[in-house]
């Protein structure tokens, strides 16, 4: 009688341990692009909730220096994501001086030379008014959030609330000085943190939210300090002192005659 044999592979996948392998192939693949996605829609809600549609406000801003300090206070307007106007109103010497943003272009208004002029691309990273904002600082644009991508890396708490801690990395061929932010939101939309870092990876300066309320009906970041991590006990100081949100605009209030005549 002849026994016909049988060689048994020990090392074969077995069918279910099999399908438990490939659902966690692709989990492990989904992962990344889902928090992704979740990183881009938490940043996404914290410049919602800052600028809104759109949105009026009135700022007082500290410039602290070691040669002393200066105060100004000026007027915001926002609408979409591309429109920005920003005019000072004191102290006398600073009044009429505004910025306007349209899309990618910006122009300033310097009321002693009675002059629009549009700023080059090099110059949006320059100091704004003498203060630690750029000109790309001043229209809270959502550049962050197209022109980079995003990557949740963990979680802190702040008045109780879950803080999220993105980093965000710049897209490949975008003109871009910043090497890296990492910001944090508030799981209310609340912009907390942002920090800048060169492209050596090092850190050069940090924005913080130092005071949260309620402002236009909205949990919003009242006051908020840029510090330059080169210039310690220096700082700029923005105060949020009143604003409306999601308000109707006067179509001529982003134009450049308006930005040299205000109506």
């Amino acid at each position: 009688m002849i026994r016909l044999s049988r060689t048994v592979n020990h090392n074969a996948v077995k069918p279910g341990r099999w399908l438990g392998a490939l659902v966690l192939l692709l989990v492990t693949a989904i992962a990344p692009a889902a928090s992704a996605q979740d990183a881009r829609a938490i940043l996404q809600s914290a410049f919602d909730n800052w600028r809104a549609h759109s949105s009026h406000a009135v700022v007082e801003m500290l410039v602290k220096r070691a040669s002393g300090n200066r105060s100004m206070t000026m007027e915001s307007w926002t609408e979409g994501d591309d429109k920005a106007l920003v005019r000072f109103t004191a102290p006398a010497r600073d009044a009429g001086n505004a910025t306007l943003q349209l899309g990618s272009a910006t122009y300033v208004f310097n009321p002693k030379l009675n002059q629009v002029i549009k700023l080059p691309a090099s110059a949006m990273s320059q100091s704004w008014m003498g203060s630690d904002f750029s000109y790309d600082d001043l229209s809270r644009s959502q550049k962050v959030v197209d022109d980079y991508t995003h990557k949740l890396i963990g979680t802190k708490t702040n008045d109780g609330k879950t803080v999220h801690v993105i980093e965000s990395i710049p897209k490949p061929g975008k003109p871009i000085v910043w090497g890296k932010q990492v910001i944090s939101v508030r799981s209310d939309g609340v912009l907390t943190e942002i920090e800048y870092f060169d492209q050596l990876g090092k850190r050069v300066r940090a924005m913080t939210a130092d005071k949260i309320g309620t402002l236009g009906g909205r949990p919003y970041p009242i006051v908020m300090t840029m510090r330059t991590d080169a210039k310690p006990g220096q700082f700029t100081r923005v105060t949020t002192t009143a604003a409306q949100f999601d308000i109707k605009v006067p179509s001529y209030t982003f134009t450049k005659s308006n930005l040299q005549n205000p109506r």
